[in-house]
């Protein structure tokens, strides 16, 4: 089958819709489909070997984040260009309705079409206002797909319509077997004192990292040798002399794809303190494959992923306080029967089965208009996962 995929952000500065899109277009190509990426991205920026870079982007804040996105006449040329040249069986548009490569993609398209939603917003005036234009061009997709419940209630409370619910996938096998990494092991590998982990952006303030330091005080009082481990990029003055008097807190800037699995091979708790704006969370599945325990903050997207508390712990959005007694819950012991339930549960999130519903969803819409779906090459034809190397 040859599937175009069309990312709205750029790849200049990758996040996880920009992974999601890499690594299911590479298991789709082990598979022996063909595949091809269309991405806003700088000719200059090393990319897998199955992404197409339409140019710079633009920075505009979007959902309590930034999005760099692609619009405009030259865009539209290569988008056009692009849908030529791959002569696609099936156009897959993530995040259609954002004004970037996947609308321009869609308008275009002349091949069946599926859209996945990514967000989760409980609010938003701007998809309300924007709803009737877009009305014509969501009409055009053959399928929708959201990450979640929550990426699903998004689209039906401010767009209409339904949506198959397939999550964000993850390759669980990365994360298992990683061995420790000595100088950050926790109890769970013989060490005296229990590590508590922390992963993100440092500045944006949904991530929640001031939060999370706000629980340190009150579990050193009880856990005084207790480490924190704070990974992630950008700015944390604040934080930082908040916690300047605790020399158990270390921050560790930010970290590769293979000392993320070391961290959640080598963490005891890892604690996903978010306070919104996230319709997935797939930092805490690959924690969850890693072994660590995870405790996440109770936002709907978050209690889905540890099954409401049986693959993890949740606590109170935002209360530093309330985060503290569920780590000092958690440090307390007797949760192995979660840490068994999450290893089982995480694998409903691997690419194996997560690529094969995405195909289903591919085969439905194909047989609607009676065409007859592809047949794979046999597996490795194209390469292997990630294609040239590509730098987080």
């Amino acid at each position: 089958m040859r599937v175009g995929i069309v990312c709205p952000y750029s790849f200049d500065a990758p996040g996880g819709v920009q992974f999601h899109i890499r690594d299911f277009a590479s298991v789709l190509i082990e598979e022996g489909h063909e595949v091809s990426v269309l991405a806003p991205a700088e000719d200059t920026t090393e990319l897998p070997a199955f992404v197409v870079p339409t140019g710079g982007s633009v920075a505009v804040p979007y959902n309590g984040s930034v999005a760099r996105l692609n619009f405009g006449l030259m865009a539209s040329a290569k988008v056009s260009r692009w849908l030529a040249e791959g002569e696609f069986d099936i156009l897959h548009v993530h995040e259609p309705i954002v004004p970037s490569l996947g609308m321009l993609a869609l308008w275009q398209a002349k091949v069946p079409t599926v859209g996945t939603f990514h967000s989760a917003q409980d609010h938003s005036r701007a998809m309300h206002i924007v709803s009737p234009a877009v009305q014509p061009l969501l009409e055009r997709l053959d399928a929708r797909i959201a990450v979640s419940d929550e990426a699903r209630r998004t689209v039906a409370d401010h767009l209409g319509g339904d949506a198959f619910v397939i999550p964000n996938g993850v390759f669980v096998g990365d994360f298992r077997g990683v061995p420790p990494k000595p100088e950050w092991a926790g109890r769970r590998h013989g060490a005296a004192a229990p590590t508590i982990a922390f992963l993100g952006r440092l500045d944006e303030p949904r991530k929640g990292l001031p939060v999370f330091a706000g629980a340190i005080p009150a579990v050193l009082s009880t856990v005084p040798d207790a480490r924190f481990l704070i990974a992630g990029r950008g700015d944390a003055t604040a934080v930082r002399a908040a916690v300047a008097e605790h020399p158990t807190v270390e921050f560790l800037g930010g970290i590769s794809e293979e000392e993320k699995a070391q961290l959640f091979a080598s963490a005891d708790v890892y604690v996903a303190p978010q306070t919104g704006g996230e319709s997935f969370g797939i930092v805490l599945v690959e924690a969850m494959a890693g072994g660590a325990l995870v405790v996440a903050s109770g936002i709907p997207a978050f209690r889905a992923v540890i099954a409401d508390g049986a693959a993890g712990l949740p606590f109170a959005v935002g209360d530093s306080g309330d985060l503290a007694r569920v780590l000092l819950t958690a440090l307390a012991g007797g949760t192995d029967d979660r840490r068994a339930h999450a290893d089982e549960w995480v694998l409903r999130y691997d690419w194996a089965t997560v690529s094969r519903r995405v195909l289903d969803v591919y085969g439905t819409v194909l047989a609607g208009k009676g065409i007859e779906v592809p047949a794979a090459r046999p597996r490795g034809v194209f390469g292997m996962r990630g294609g040239r190397p590509w730098r987080r």
